[in-house]
């Protein structure tokens, strides 16, 4: 067995212990299990929202673009410094509302908020379909890293089914906490590996990160800038602000605000998450500095390109490290997504299917949803040759649509009805459907419109239709709402 594949094996088996050993000492009643009694402070917290931030779209996917497409991958760096922003006001009032109604998902917020059984369905249902191609994200990435940094030696099935069934588990034991203990130590190693290598492998091939851009400009005129069409500003711009809004809409990152201790929690690791944003902008010069050394690696392909430099720089066991510090990336926020996903499906859903299931009903329910998830996650990722940041869009493309009836949702009374609130989301999301569906182009369908409109991101404009029906069914549903209020005080 090679030294890489020695190192990864020791970090496999250390995340499956570190799982199965969360669990001591407390019952996995679904409190503990899907928010870890309400009892995590700010380190744990912190260290819970980072693993689900920073996961293989960060090690793979954001090298991978900086690779193949230049600086349209910038947009990665502007959208989480929004969304911490937003998160320090956003969080504490989600909070506050989940530790008096005592819930443990996302569409728990929406179902009692709106008071609507078919909200919280269509919630978890919209939820779960987003939340596969972001699983399916993180198997790829760790196939390929398994597969790279083991020299062939593990095909990508065989990496993908070892590192599932270990996954699968550690969250069905420890649930949340499993998570939380490999998140300490992923992001220990990720914060290592990203930092060293964003400084070292640009001195070492270039001479310096200056020299590094300096060359590849010459090399590749107009790489480093947006084009005028297709990746232009208009699209960077829609899609910086589509991430920013959707990235606490995802079913795992919102659960996660439910496990906190306080709402001070939010704001503290509101002040420190963007220091986070350094890592990911040496993840960018890794991928940079592959674009001269490892040329030739197209479409899905680019994705490799951090791990192909690494193996012309480094020994078998310094590759191994990196392999493993990329294998925990994934198999932290897989961990979450896992967990989230069956959770919804045995409350949200079955729960409101077969009313007056027990709380115990729905979490043994919930445990055995945790390898059917994985199975559909693992034949999608085996069947399938999409990169990883165009997986991660299409996820975002769907969770954003429940901003807008989340906003109008955090009053004490919300200033949407719930007819409004189904209506604009079902809307967001068919119109993501039928564009992602037929391969329809916004460019294509208004062939005669410039590129500032054309070049939107679709899930920005399924937004803008979403809230425009929102309102619109709100204002001619209202009187009927307050009506029934009035019947049921």
């Amino acid at each position: 067995m090679s030294p890489a594949l020695l190192v990864l094996a020791a970090f496999l088996l250390l995340s499956l212990a570190l799982g199965l050993l969360a669990r001591r000492g407390r019952p996995m009643t679904l409190e503990q299990w899907t928010v870890g009694g309400r009892g995590f402070g700010t380190l744990f917290v912190f260290l819970l929202m980072a693993g689900e931030i920073y996961t293989t779209f960060t090690f793979l996917g954001a090298s991978g673009w900086a690779y193949g497409r230049g600086a349209p991958a910038f947009y990665i760096l502007c959208y989480g410094l929004l969304a911490y922003t937003l998160s320090y006001f956003l969080l504490p009032v989600v909070w506050r509302y989940g530790e008096r109604e005592h819930l443990h998902s996302q569409a728990d917020f929406f179902a009692r908020k709106y008071r609507s059984r078919a909200l919280g369905v269509v919630v978890s249902l919209v939820g779960v379909v987003a939340m596969v191609p972001y699983l399916v994200l993180q198997l790829k990435g760790l196939g390929i890293i398994v597969s790279e940094t083991s020299y062939g030696r593990v095909s990508v099935p065989h990496a993908v089914g070892l590192s599932v069934t270990a996954l699968v588990l550690y969250v069905m034991v420890s649930g949340v906490r499993g998570s939380a203990w490999n998140a300490v130590v992923k992001d220990v190693m990720i914060l290592a590996v990203a930092v060293a290598l964003g400084i070292w492998l640009p001195r070492h091939w270039y001479g310096g990160i200056g020299p590094m851009f300096a060359a590849i400009a010459k090399a590749k005129p107009g790489f480093l800038t947006l084009p005028a069409r297709g990746m232009s500003p208009s699209w960077f711009v829609s899609t910086v602000l589509l991430s920013a809004l959707g990235f606490y809409m995802w079913p795992h990152s919102f659960a996660s605000a439910y496990t906190a201790r306080s709402e001070d929690t939010f704001r503290r690791n509101a002040v420190v998450l963007p220091l986070y944003q350094l890592v990911m902008l040496a993840v960018f010069f890794i991928g940079f500095a592959a674009v001269l050394k490892v040329p030739g690696l197209l479409g899905a392909d680019s994705d490799k390109a951090l791990l192909r430099l690494c193996k012309l720089s480094f020994a078998p066991w310094t590759v191994g490290l990196i392999g493993a510090a990329g294998l925990l990336t994934a198999l932290v926020p897989g961990s979450m997504i896992l967990l989230s996903s069956a959770t919804i499906l045995a409350k949200n859903v079955v729960g409101q299917i077969v009313p007056g299931m027990s709380e115990r009903a729905v979490g043994i329910l919930a445990r055995a949803f945790v390898p059917v998830v994985a199975l559909v996650a693992v034949w999608f990722t085996l069947s399938g040759g999409t990169a990883i940041v165009p997986l991660l869009l299409l996820g975002y493309n769907f969770v954003t649509q429940f901003f807008p009836a989340l906003l109008l949702a955090l009053p004490e009374r919300p200033v949407a009805t719930r007819a409004g609130a189904m209506a604009g989301i079902l809307t967001g999301v068919a119109i993501v459907t039928w564009l992602q569906v037929s391969g329809t182009r916004l460019a294509t369908l208004f062939p005669s419109w410039p590129p500032v409109l054309t070049d939107l991101n679709v899930g920005i404009v399924a937004m803008a239709a979403n809230v425009a029906v929102l309102l619109a069914v709100s204002a001619l549903t209202w009187p009927a709402a307050e009506a029934r209020k009035a019947a049921s005080a």
